[in-house]
């Protein structure tokens, strides 16, 4: 595929990065059946001014953002692609940035939560260097949560 699309750098505040973040908690909790109680806490991201935006023109299609898990680790959080964007490899262009970012700011490693039912997501992470690790923090003992860790270059 051709197409360009547009990476905007920003923050969770962006009424655009809300939009999507929005789409992705209705399709957890409404389509996905995700347990709300349960993962709602750990899915808030407000403040964090590691955020991204891939823009079509000016339609904003896909989000992610990355947050300080710790000196050396940069923990990855709410990657979503809206539903009519997904299957043309904007999934990767979302990682590549966010990686990219989280080393430009001093970070050696990258974490990240996912479902045991988001198949494609974890092909991703996979195809892309991440391997499976014991769940961290709010995760451990969560039956449902696979976690995975990479080595930044």
């Amino acid at each position: 595929m051709n197409k360009q699309f547009n990476i905007k750098r920003t923050n969770t505040s962006n009424a655009d990065f809300i939009l999507l973040i929005d789409k992705l908690d209705n399709e957890l909790w409404n389509e996905l059946n995700e347990d709300v109680n349960t993962y709602d806490q750990y899915n808030k991201v407000p403040d964090i001014k590691t955020a991204i935006i891939i823009y079509d023109d000016s339609t904003p299609v896909a989000i992610g953002c990355f947050k300080e898990y710790n000196i050396d680790t940069a923990e990855i959080k709410r990657m979503y692609v809206d539903k009519a964007y997904r299957g043309k490899g904007i999934s990767k262009i979302v990682l590549n940035e966010l990686e990219r970012w989280a080393i430009e700011n001093g970070f050696q490693y990258s974490i990240l939560e996912t479902s045991i039912h988001f198949n494609v997501a974890q092909t991703l992470y996979k195809q892309a260097g991440y391997i499976v690790i014991p769940n961290y923090d709010q995760y451990e003992g969560l039956e449902e949560s696979i976690c995975m860790r990479k080595k930044l270059v």
